[in-house]
């Protein structure tokens, strides 16, 4: 899967913090995962929408 994540956007909510190379790959797997995660629960409930509640 591509990025998922914008990384000026993570570095502009992080602006007082330095942000490690290797973080954007890590929220990259975490976002993917949630992602997932939500579609499963969607099929699971017979939708194809995944909706805010799936999180």
């Amino acid at each position: 899967m591509s990025d998922l994540i914008v990384k000026a956007a993570v570095k502009e909510a992080l602006d007082d913090s330095n942000v490690a190379a290797d973080f954007y790959d890590a929220l990259d797997a975490e976002v993917e995962e949630l992602i997932s995660d939500a579609a499963a629960r969607a099929e699971a409930n017979d939708r194809k929408t995944v909706q805010p509640r799936d999180l």
